[in-house]
């Protein structure tokens, strides 16, 4: 390696330190600290990067890896399912963007080529940018994250006809149809090999390398794929990063397709970080120095252009207002195949070296403020929703069938994401709870609303869906969703609505916990600690370990590790078995034990039988405490039953 690439990777790695560790500091996205090193250490700044090409290089290694980790995230069958989305939305979005660009183009004098040339450098978004940033906040899977992401394959895939084309819009117009015939014939050939790779062939090469045992081994397999499929697209002309996310899908059908992110999950940080450097690295200061105004200018005019289009195409698939608004600004920016494209243009002399450059400049100001925009996106719609927004905007073209909710009291309230709340209305069912879910994601209601479920479709975020649930008369609200400003929102209103109900909420990460609390939860459970105590108890339990002992244990690991949180909860409380961990509590359904229902306490000798007693009863939302020896059982009461563990065996197994 020479010493120049090595001092720019030094300089590169020193000032994204320093720059991303004052962002982090003050809660600013770290892309944009890759993008401001670029500028800085860049040609039109400090000029202190010696090889430009050479960063360029590991650049492009990094969209590879982002792009397959990408592809390792989505399955065939998924990408399947959102073909509508990825052919119908992507080609609306793809046209009418770049109309409504060449007809402003056309009125700044630009030819009909260099004005449709700029209306499909301006329809492209960044593929890498925002679903780094939908990754990081775990949406890649959301409702409107499907559609920015079938938006953006799409994209990725009509780069190379639009690469074909630009020759004939630089006035030649050779052997255009017959390449495009060939890139159809190869499209083709390629998607056949990831079919047959996802389905047959990576499931069984996998298994066998797992096999070995050998994690070197294992990474350089995964990598062996990676950069194959990838070199393999592109010799058939397609792009590097398009090829590299069919290489992931061929792998995510496999059940070692986790373990393959979790390996090149530091490669992709790594070298991601030099993609968004090499794009700060093009921006001319002195060029937006100069035309400032028209730059600025520009950018807004893109991200109310790109905006409206998304948006509406968004809209048309279904979404509802709020979901299209999020769409629209997801995907607002011109993204970083833009710039191959370009160059392209630039080669049959499409554009003027002004237009490049305010190209150039308007790209990469686009996607600075892209997290931010992303970020403000739901807030954003919020607001507008205060507005006298149309019903039919509010519900989106194809409202799924209303369903009433009938009055309901004491019941559970399950709000989050749609795996999450069908196990949680699962577990409700089996115990024959009375619960209402609300998921945000229409197919996924549709198919459990005709299964007979009891579940709305809406946003939670909205006080009439938490009305249609009857949240105002719910016992108990359980919302887990992943993204904390909205989980926020939801506690709020479910708080403001209900000053009784009792909230549980997940959280992702143990520093979002006191925010939680203050919005008005009354438990937290953060995900981050929990999965490992939920494991931690399973050994204990394999080792025999009193219950007692298992508790308090677990206990003191919630404690020390997020306690200083939990100030609702009274720590220094001491139970009857802490005290005595050799005893414990068990509450028994009275119908699922002859012994119960008809008799009374005194006729069961509980104690002289079993050595147990009796320390409550619930009935309906009554508790009874210390029932005396005339306290009759009815079916469906719940006794709470004191003793030694081996004796309520006894019991239950009777």
């Amino acid at each position: 390696m020479e010493l120049s690439i090595l001092i720019d990777i030094v300089i590169i790695f020193a000032f994204s330190t320093a720059v991303n560790y004052i962002f982090t500091r003050i809660k600013i996205p770290t892309i944009i600290g890759y993008l401001l090193t670029g500028i800085v250490a860049g040609p039109s700044l400090l000029g202190i990067i010696r090889s430009p090409h050479e960063i360029e290089f590991m650049a492009e290694i990094g969209i590879i890896i982002l792009m397959f980790t990408i592809g390792l995230e989505f399955s065939l069958n998924h990408l399947i399912k959102i073909r509508k989305i990825v052919f119908f939305g992507g080609f609306a979005q793809l046209l009418f963007t770049a109309g409504i660009t060449t007809l402003i183009a056309r009125m700044y004098d630009l030819t009909w080529e260099a004005a449709w040339f700029i209306g499909f450098l301006t329809a492209l978004s960044s593929t890498a940018l925002v679903l780094k940033i939908l990754q990081e906040r775990g949406e890649l899977t959301s409702n409107y994250g499907r559609t920015v992401v079938g938006i953006l394959v799409f994209q990725d895939i009509i780069l190379i006809p639009l690469i074909l084309l630009t020759p004939m819009l630089g006035g030649q117009t050779s052997h255009i149809g017959s390449d495009l015939l060939m890139l159809g014939i190869k499209s083709i050939g390629i998607l056949a090999l990831v079919y047959l790779g996802n389905r047959w062939i990576m499931p069984k090469v996998l298994h066998l390398i797992a096999l070995t045992k050998n994690k070197e081994l294992f990474l350089m397999s995964i990598l062996l794929i990676c950069l194959a499929v990838a070199l393999l697209t592109a010799e058939l002309g397609m792009s590097l990063a398009f090829g590299a996310f069919l290489g992931g899908l061929m792998i995510s059908r496999s059940e070692y397709s986790q373990d393959a992110f979790s390996h090149v999950l530091p490669f992709k940080d790594t070298f991601t970080s030099f993609f968004f450097v090499s794009i700060g690295m093009l921006l001319d200061l002195s060029f937006v120095a100069d035309n400032m105004i028209l730059v600025f200018g520009t950018v807004i005019l893109v991200i109310a252009i790109k905006s409206f289009v998304a948006g509406g195409t968004a809209f048309m698939l279904g979404h509802t207002f709020r979901g299209t608004i999020v769409v629209g600004l997801a995907l607002a920016q011109i993204g970083e195949f833009s710039f191959i494209l370009a160059k392209v243009g630039q080669n049959f002399q499409i554009l003027t070296d002004f237009y490049y450059q305010l190209f150039l400049a308007v790209t990469i100001v686009s996607m600075g403020i892209t997290p931010f925009v992303i970020m403000v996106a739901k807030p954003t719609a919020n607001l507008l929703l205060k507005l006298p927004v149309p019903e039919l905007l509010i519900k989106g073209l194809f409202p799924l069938q209303e369903i009433e909710v009938p009055e309901i009291q004491n019941h559970i309230v399950l709000i989050g994401k749609d795996s999450r709340s069908l196990n949680l209305s699962r577990m409700a069912s089996q115990m024959k709870l009375p619960y209402v879910s609300i998921v945000f994601d229409p197919a996924a209601v549709k198919h459990r609303q005709q299964k007979g479920e009891m579940v709305i479709y809406g946003d939670a975020m909205n006080e009439p869906i938490l009305k249609k649930a009857h949240i105002e008369t719910a016992e108990i609200v359980v919302i887990s969703i992943g993204e904390t400003i909205t989980a926020l929102g939801i506690i709020e209103k479910a708080r403001k609505i209900n000053k009784h109900a009792y909230i549980i909420v997940r959280s992702k990460y143990v520093s979002n916990i006191e925010d939680f609390y203050h919005a008005g939860a009354d438990q937290v459970i953060p995900e981050e600690f929990e999965t490992a105590i939920d494991l931690f108890e399973l050994v204990l339990k394999k080792l025999l370990i009193p219950k007692g002992e298992i508790e308090a244990a677990i206990s003191h690991i919630r404690d020390d590790n997020y306690g200083i949180f939990r100030e609702k909860e009274d720590n220094n409380t001491i139970t009857l078995t802490d005290m005595i961990p050799d005893v414990e509590i068990v509450a028994l359904k009275a119908s699922n034990y002859e012994l119960f229902p008809g008799n009374s306490l005194k006729d069961i000798h509980l104690r002289k039988d079993f050595g147990l007693t009796v320390v409550a009863v619930k009935r309906g939302g009554r508790i009874y405490e210390n029932p005396g020896a005339k306290f009759i059982f009815e079916p469906d009461d719940i006794v709470y039953i004191l003793g030694k563990p081996e004796r309520i065996a006894q019991l239950t197994h009777a």
